[in-house]
C-alpha cells in the first residue's frame, strides 16, 4: 500500500489531499496542531500525527516518530498568509516572524528530515507554493510578505532537489482555490485543485526534479 504524508491537513487543501489519497486506497499520515483536528482525521481512517510546524521540538521529533517509513508522496502544505497589504506597507515584527517561521523556517527544519523517508521509496516530495511566489511573472506587490515567504520557500525546495537523486522534489502552485485563505472569489474548488496536484505528482519524471509547477502540470517561471 502506498504511503502519503500530508503536513498541515486540518483544513482546506491539506485536508482534501488527505481525503483524496485515502479514497484512492493509500495509507495516509496526516498532521495537525489541534486535538479536535487530529480526532477528525482519525475518524476518516487517516493516521493523525500532532505537529506544530512553528515549534522546534515538534519538528525535531518528527524523524523519530516516522523512523523507518517509506513515504511515496510527502506534501508540505502548512502555511499562513499574513497581512493582506496592497502596497509597500512594512510588516511589523510579529507578522514577519509568524509568516517566515511558518512558511520558510519550518520547511528548512522539516524537509531534511522527510527527504530520506521519501528517498526510501524513490518517491515525490512537494511543497505547496503559490503563483504569487514567481518573480518573473509578478505584476503587482499585493501581499508582499506572503510573496516573499513563498519565494523563499521555492528557494528552499530547489536546494532540497539538488541534494537528492533518489526523490523527485517540486514546488507546487495549487491555483487560486476557494478556501479560507483563497476566499469565495477564487477560481477553482479545492477538490479540483487537489485532483490536479495528485495527477501532476503521479506523472513526474526524474527530469522534473526541482521544477516549479502549476497544479495542471504547466511549469511556472521562477
Amino acid at each position: 500500500m502506498p504511503v502519503a504524508l500530508i503536513i498541515g491537513a486540518s483544513r482546506g487543501i491539506g485536508r482534501e489531499l488527505a481525503m483524496q489519497y485515502k479514497a484512492a486506497g493509500w495509507r495516509v499520515i496526516a498532521t495537525a496542531r489541534k486535538e479536535e483536528d487530529l480526532a477528525s482525521l482519525k475518524s476518516v481512517d487517516c493516521e493523525p500525527l500532532q505537529l506544530d510546524v512553528t515549534k522546534l521540538s515538534d519538528c525535531a521529533g518528527l524523524g523519530e516518530r516516522l523512523d523507518g517509513e517509506k513515504i511515496d508522496v510527502a506534501i508540505l502544505n502548512a502555511g499562513v498568509f499574513g497581512p493582506r497589504t496592497e502596497g509597500l506597507t512594512a510588516p511589523d515584527l510579529q507578522h514577519f516572524d509568524a509568516v517566515m517561521h511558518t512558511n520558510v523556517l519550518s520547511a528548512m527544519r522539516i524537509l531534511p528530515i522527510v527527504l530520506p523517508l521519501v528517498e526510501n521509496a524513490h518517491g515525490r516530495l512537494a511543497v505547496i507554493s503559490s503563483s504569487m511566489a514567481s518573480i518573473s511573472e509578478r505584476s503587482n506587490p499585493a501581499g508582499w510578505l506572503y510573496r516573499a515567504s513563498k519565494t523563499a520557500l521555492n528557494s528552499v525546495l530547489k536546494d532540497v532537489s539538488l541534494s537528492t537523486d533518489k526523490a523527485i522534489c517540486v514546488a507546487m502552485d495549487p491555483g487560486w482555490v476557494k478556501t479560507d485563505m483563497g476566499g469565495d472569489s477564487a477560481e477553482i474548488t479545492v477538490d479540483v485543485s487537489v485532483a490536479g496536484i495528485r495527477q501532476t505528482l503521479a506523472a513526474l519524471k526524474p527530469a522534473d526534479n526541482g521544477k516549479y509547477l502549476q497544479y495542471t502540470g504547466t511549469e511556472h517561471g521562477w
